[in-house]
């Protein structure tokens, strides 16, 4: 039987990107998409999880969008490439083309019955291709009108803005050092400050916030829309929407952008912050603006993204729990393991499916061209050496029944294609099924592939329950993944620490050790799970204790969490208590934190004073200095005390405008 060399045409010069091989490549391309963005999505969400900085955070999402753009490409050009390889083989050897269906059991099959068959498995795929196709039109268009429905409202009744403002603009814009030309625009369609434009940037300023907002506020606000421009937001903007675009489908790529333009946001509002140095000012002007919210989704704008989070970040509060974070890295860890599971098992299935696809066109062609006499004659006599070494007639192989056979003995019946597949592909054995029941579990095919991915087994299950722990199946898979072994829960049993598996996982995330506990214990912090993990996130030490311990100092847990979230350091308090004051450790993190030093209260007691602790933080909120004090004395006033010197500063009674009204 010889291949015609339509068939070899058909098959090696397509008539366009959309013919059926490259439909099917797609296909595969765009469902293998499913999981690889999950894996990537997953990943970001733990490097995301693991970075403090949100520069480092938008970095890391922008990589990881990149990559998902990457991966249906480089899936198809695999796919393209395996079928040029399927093509050289067949043309190298006909017989080869027509030897995969006889051993998949279709070799009765005629050449119309080949063609079908073929039909079939492509057009599964191709409506699949086309659905997408219709998506990316809808979506397409959408974006489209959106950016022409922006640039249709930037024409709209604008004009610039008074050169008070301007000059405050163009103040702002050389201490960022930008050198692009900008326009400055006041509006009325806008409720909130936003960029629109690429290449010649405009930031409108609506009416509402040139009269409702102070001049401090106005700068931060423009200092936000102007760290936009900085760092070319609108045209990873511009990125986002294309990719949102072309992978419409994911959930992950909307979740991904979403949290890019969170972390873009966020530092905008640092750089806001640092040039403007008034946090609480720009937090005021947020909550302002969020009441007046209203900005076209194509344009960056000053009030986008969470308020309540971004107001928590500009003003240096927490936003993440304690071991919310390493729970994070945990759980992305989890969905990295999975999506990679759930791709191995779609490439075994997909493997098989393309070769098939490809050389049943072949063979089905090979079987339409004339047959040779001698093809159709009684079958050749086999040699001796065949008959010597007979080959096995084709058949299911007795492996693979026994295989599914034994998993259904071993208490998984009715297991789908998918699931063999996946439980073979990652070693899943019977007698690993039967032992996992035998401890009291009852996972399903998917949760047998997640403890044996992770290396879950039996004796280690047996370890922690010989200690006292019963974790369930997913409270196994995250302590395995933390790297959790028996030994670790019994040194924390030994050092008095009562603690569940999800505080155990918690420590372990934060790298709390039996050694680090006893350390602490033995200077006398009754320390619990919880307060472990807090003074490690914190990265309190035992020397950092012994040293506040050294001063006088006996504290619990939240004393020492406090003091060290403040900066509280044991020279600080050396410094403070030479000085003759006697603080408490409230004391000392109400000093610290309204910026209270040594030197300030040495200018007090130089200037006459001997001040108290509340003394001396009154001072320093109210802005009484040295100077302040010489002022009040060149007045004439006598007798001052501190109390009096807050009450002059407070009133104002020695500012020279107060006089003039």
């Amino acid at each position: 039987m010889t291949m015609t060399s339509s068939a070899v045409a058909a098959l090696t010069n397509p008539p366009s990107w959309l013919s059926p091989a490259a439909m099917h490549s797609l296909g595969w391309a765009l469902l293998h998409f499913l999981w690889q963005g999950t894996a990537l999505a997953a990943l970001a969400a733990v490097v995301m999880a693991a970075c403090r900085r949100p520069s480092a955070r938008y970095l890391a999402g922008v990589v990881a969008l990149v990559l998902m753009l990457l991966s249906p490409v480089a899936t198809f050009v695999f796919y393209s490439q395996q079928r040029t390889s399927v093509v050289e083989t067949a043309k190298s050897s006909p017989l080869a083309a027509v030897a995969w269906p006889i051993a998949r059991g279709k070799a009765a099959a005629s050449g119309s019955t080949l063609s079908a068959y073929v039909a079939a498995s492509r057009d599964r795929l191709s409506w699949l291709v086309e659905a997408w196709l219709v998506g990316v039109a809808f979506f397409s268009l959408r974006s489209a009108g959106g950016f022409v429905l922006l640039e249709r409202e930037r024409r709209k009744q604008s004009r610039v803005v008074k050169d008070r403002v301007l000059e405050i603009c163009y103040t702002l814009q050389d201490r960022l050092g930008i050198q692009r030309a900008i326009q400055y625009c006041e509006c009325k369609w806008l409720q909130a400050p936003a960029v629109v434009g690429w290449l010649r940037p405009v930031v409108f300023l609506p009416a509402s916030v040139l009269t409702g907002l102070s001049e401090e506020q106005l700068r931060a606000v423009i200092a936000h829309e102007l760290a936009h421009i900085q760092r070319f937001d609108a045209f990873v903007n511009v990125f986002q929407v294309w990719v949102e675009t072309l992978l419409f489908y994911h959930p992950a790529v909307w979740w991904l952008n979403k949290r890019i333009r969170a972390e873009r946001e966020h530092c905008c509002d640092e750089t806001a912050v640092n040039v403007c140095g008034n946090a609480v000012e720009y937090a005021r002007a947020l909550t302002l603006m969020e009441e007046w919210r209203s900005a076209p989704g194509f344009a960056m704008a000053a009030n986008r993204g969470p308020l309540t989070e971004r107001i928590l970040r500009v003003l240096g509060r927490k936003t993440l729990g304690i071991g919310m974070r390493g729970l994070g890295l945990a759980g992305g860890l989890l969905c990295v393991s999975a999506a990679l599971g759930a791709g191995s098992a779609l490439l075994g299935i997909a493997h098989p499916a393309v070769v098939e696809a490809h050389l049943l066109p072949v063979a089905a062609a090979a079987s339409d061209a004339p047959q040779q006499p001698a093809a159709r004659s009684a079958p050749q006599k086999p040699s001796a050496a065949q008959n010597a070494n007979p080959a096995p007639s084709p058949g299911p192989a007795p492996t693979s029944l026994s295989y599914i056979d034994a998993m259904k003995a071993a208490g998984l019946p009715d297991l789908s294609i998918d699931d063999l597949i996946a439980l073979k592909t990652q070693g899943v054995t019977p007698e690993y099924v039967r032992e996992i029941h035998a401890l009291g579990f009852h996972p399903d095919a998917d949760g047998f592939v997640g403890l044996k991915v992770q290396g879950v087994t039996p004796d280690y299950i047996k370890g922690l329950r010989a200690l006292g722990f019963h974790p369930d199946e997913d409270q196994i898979i995250g302590m395995k993944v933390q790297g959790i072994t028996p030994e670790y829960v019994e040194g924390l049993k030994e050092v008095g620490i009562k603690a569940d598996a999800d505080e155990i996982i918690g420590m372990k995330v934060q790298g709390v050790t039996p050694d680090y506990i006893r350390e602490l214990r033995a200077l006398g912090l009754n320390v619990d799970a919880d307060d472990v993990v807090g003074l490690k996130v914190q990265g309190v030490t035992p020397a950092y204790v012994k040293g506040l311990e050294d001063q006088g100092l006996r504290l619990g847990a939240d004393d020492v969490v406090g003091m060290r979230v403040q900066g509280v350091t044991p020279e600080y308090v050396r410094d403070i208590r030479a000085l003759g004051l006697n603080p408490s450790a409230d004391d000392l993190v109400g000093m610290k934190v309204q910026g209270v030093t040594p030197d300030y209260i040495k200018t007090l007691q130089s200037a006459g004073f001997k001040p108290s602790v509340d003394d001396v933080i009154a001072a320093k909120v109210q802005g009484v200095t040295p100077a302040f004090i010489d002022e009040a004395r060149k007045r004439g006033f006598k007798d001052l005390t501190i109390e009096k010197l807050i009450e002059l500063k407070h009133l104002g009674i020695l500012d020279s405008n107060k006089g003039e009204l």
